[in-house]
């Protein structure tokens, strides 16, 4: 059985939604309390960021406590704020034994501002967490992917960002009714000094977001341009498109789906590449995938060497031929 700890752990969720149509508990953030769970026996502790949390959800992932810090009309986009809030909710949990987030882009400023604050130190982009010898373990792959680290925070409260898809999300065994507590937050110059007037969600594709999504299919320079083979099968298998560099430079779709050492990381539990030639500034935002299938027509692409399962062949003799199978088993 896994070690765990008995101390309290605080927890900073993400919600998607508004106001109006109300509010929910984002996949990064259930995996996030799925780790919380592993860690400890003691109570969770859940900050929530807006107005109206996603109680259901919260419950169902076992948390005892949330916290929502009172913004004020600050805008929680804005890292500053957001480090504030967290910092006025740890003083309701002093004893936490750690301070989870979502190594998001946010996530990763807040996380640092927090260690600063709190003269600790922070982990962020973390794959793995767990508990030897009664102290906190995070792991996580640095150097370009090159090296597989695993370290631990010396002084001070551990704040750890998680990268989205690193656990499956699962719901706790008996569901638990949170009760809920609005903490004042006394903000600093850093975050008065900011104003976000207007803040409008992005069009999405009605896809699931590419760092939430279990299946991610991925097009390369190999698609010419031509990415109707890639969305397709993504949409088959309930999945999310990205790219490689060169398909975002070329134009031939948004940077924000680009995958890589300048783009999004992603560690879903299936990828699939499509005329991709794995690259290392690709790879090192993918590697951490459960299950890599490849589909490339060079023998010698660098992605097979990493790939559990690699086909050499044109994506556009290939993937028909995937595709007519999916159709037909769900046909069945």
């Amino acid at each position: 059985m896994a070690e765990t700890l008995d101390q309290p752990l605080l927890v900073m969720t993400d919600h998607t939604g508004d106001d109006a149509q109300g509010y929910t508990l984002t996949p990064a953030s259930h995996q996030l309390l799925t780790l919380a769970r592993s860690l400890t026996t003691g109570p969770i502790t859940a900050i929530a960021l807006n107005s109206a949390p996603d109680m259901e959800a919260l419950g169902a992932q076992g948390v005892a406590h949330v916290l929502s810090p009172d913004l004020a009309g600050h805008s929680p986009r804005i890292s500053a704020v957001v480090a504030d809030a967290v910092r006025a909710c740890f003083d309701r949990v002093p004893d936490a034994a750690a301070i989870l987030c979502v190594a998001n882009y946010r996530g990763r400023e807040v996380a640092a501002r927090l260690a600063v604050q709190l003269d600790s130190g922070a982990a962020v982009d973390v794959s793995d967490v767990h508990i030897s010898g009664g102290v906190l373990h995070a792991a996580k792959t640095v150097l370009a992917g090159t090296w597989e680290t695993t370290m631990e925070i010396t002084r001070g409260t551990p704040i750890i960002g998680l990268r989205p898809s690193s656990v499956q999300a699962k719901d706790a065994e008996t569901a638990t009714t949170p009760d809920v507590t609005t903490v004042p937050v006394k903000f600093s110059a850093e975050a008065d000094a900011v104003l976000v007037p207007q803040s409008v969600h992005a069009a999405g594709d009605g896809r699931v977001s590419l760092t939430d999504a279990d299946v991610v299919v991925v097009g390369g320079r190999g698609t010419g341009g031509d990415f109707s083979l890639v969305e397709q099968l993504a949409d088959e298998l309930g999945g999310a498109v990205g790219a490689t560099r060169v398909a975002s430079d070329e134009g031939w779709v948004p940077r924000s789906i680009q995958i890589g050492q300048t783009g999004v990381s992603v560690a879903p539990s299936v990828y699939i590449g499509l005329g991709v030639s794995g690259a290392i500034h690709h790879t090192v935002g993918m590697q951490a995938s459960d299950t890599i299938i490849a589909v490339c027509d060079d023998p010698d692409a660098p992605i097979f060497e990493i790939a559990d399962f690699g086909i050499v062949g044109d994506i556009f003799e290939v993937v028909p031929q995937a595709l007519e199978d999916l159709r037909a088993r769900k046909d069945q």
